[in-house]
């Protein structure tokens, strides 16, 4: 970009525009993943919908390459272009609840826990992320993963409308009864068909949830996910959670022999309290623990209980599986032996079904029919570890191959090549959404994300 380019973009712009020469502009340009170090040329601050067509107008006109930001969790760094425009959608936040419609409207580059903080004294929600700093905008364009999706769906099951500006700056709006193709696309389709900048969603009672996060020594692992996976197979809607290696924080529930090593966890989140959340936690209370605790929180507190780190080094993947028999059990428990200890990393496996499973297929997400989902997520300091960390997530990846769908949540990976994005729509979903993509973005403006070519 030129100073003549710079200089177009902020008559009439309310918000605020960054060049590397202004103060804030590291800060505003530092994303969740440190290992990303790209310089835009310029960041625009964007306050309402019309600064984002003002800065997608320029951006167009003069053969900018365009990012946008809702939060910048994205491994890959898509949030960021080396040399171009970042469209910042954070000041674009607000959050307003309808209580009698049942509905929350959310700005564009909010994050899930801004979401959550204002359903919550409703008693309501709406699914959110695993990690609460997540942006709402690529979570849920991506589908939209999240601890409770065996009872609520994904997020994207949950959006009922989008405001969105496209690739010629127009404002346009997508629902069931309103460009029906767009909506559909949206439901994982990514950022790809132009910038959201508002989502509606439909809102659930749920002023509580049970949540409990035990321990046991690493070498325990495999049977406790045994454990664990026949009780998933039978458990009701509303519980959720997760089986990971992990090294434990130093917190009241972590035994002091526990601290610096590498432990097993079981998380389960239940979305309710009483006797029912009891019933369906008591089976892994029973199986001798070593430390842990058991929770009843608002929703909120439990989204923002769980977060990663921001500032580190980060490298994950996920492979999707048909099942999980013994022998995957084996593998995933025996490739825990390759993280980073200590480290923030987490070796994850991941029970779907429930309201996750659409056996219609109403969306391009096939992945949700899988029946579990192994997730490494690679989280360390020191560059030094770069080689090993990621080394470690390929393994785990080509270990679980045997047990695979094929496909994938792409918002749980970085940049793996054109067949995993294919793979992440299912192949006729791609060549619709391709279709869609040719009508709003043919330049394909908007690349910077899991893309889709214009058909």
């Amino acid at each position: 970009m030129t100073s003549t380019h710079i200089a177009a973009i902020p008559t009439g712009f309310e918000g605020d525009v960054l060049t590397p020469d202004d103060p804030g502009y590291d800060g505003a340009r530092a994303v969740f993943n440190a290992m990303i170090d790209r310089r835009p040329a310029m960041i625009a601050q964007c306050r309402g919908d019309a600064d984002v067509q003002r800065a997608v107008r320029m951006a167009r006109a003069h053969g900018t390459e365009i990012a946008v930001r809702c939060g910048g969790h994205d491994v890959a760094g898509n949030a960021l272009s080396d040399g171009g425009l970042v469209i910042d959608l954070r000041r674009m936040d607000g959050v307003e609840v309808d209580r009698e419609a049942m509905t929350v409207r959310v700005g564009g580059g909010a994050t899930t826990s801004a979401m959550d903080r204002a359903t919550q004294p409703y008693g309501l929600m709406t699914p959110g992320s695993r990690a609460s700093t997540t942006g709402v905008g690529g979570f849920t364009l991506g589908g939209g993963s999240g601890w409770l999706e065996r009872k609520y769906g994904l997020a994207c099951d949950n959006l009922l409308e989008a405001e969105l500006v496209t690739a010629a700056g127009e404002k346009v709006k997508a629902g069931e009864d309103r460009d029906p193709d767009l909506f559909w696309a949206l439901h994982g389709g990514g950022g790809n068909f132009g910038v959201v900048t508002s989502f509606t969603f439909r809102l659930h009672e749920l002023p509580d949830v049970t949540l409990a996060l035990l321990l046991w020594p690493a070498e325990a692992g495999e049977e406790i996910a045994l454990a664990y996976r026949d009780l998933m197979e039978t458990a009701p809607d509303e519980l959720g959670g997760a089986a990971l290696y992990l090294t434990p924080p130093r917190e009241e529930f972590v035994p002091e022999e526990m601290l610096g090593r590498q432990a097993f966890a079981i998380l389960l989140a239940y979305a309710g309290t009483g006797p029912d959340a009891d019933a369906a936690i008591a089976p892994m209370l029973g199986l001798g623990h070593t430390g842990g605790v058991v929770l009843e929180r608002p929703y909120a507190d439990m989204q923002s209980m769980l977060d990663e780190p921001a500032g580190l080094r980060n490298h994950w993947s996920a492979e999707h599986l048909h099942d999980c028999p013994d022998a995957a059990v084996a593998v995933y428990s025996a490739r825990a032996a390759g993280m980073i200890v200590p480290s923030p990393s987490l070796h994850t496996l991941i029970p779907c079904g429930g309201a996750l499973a659409d056996p219609g297929a109403r969306y391009p997400v096939p992945w949700r029919n899988a029946a579990w989902i192994v997730h490494p997520i690679a989280l360390w300091e020191d560059a030094a570890d770069d080689e090993r960390a990621i080394a470690w997530v390929r393994a785990v990846r080509a270990d679980m191959k045997p047990y695979s769908t094929g496909d994938v949540y792409l918002n749980y990976i970085g940049d793996e090549g054109r067949g995993r994005v294919e793979a992440g729509f299912g192949a006729e979903n791609y060549r619709r959404l391709a279709e869609v993509k040719a009508r709003y973005d043919p330049g394909n403006l908007f690349h910077l994300n899991q893309n889709i070519r214009p058909a």
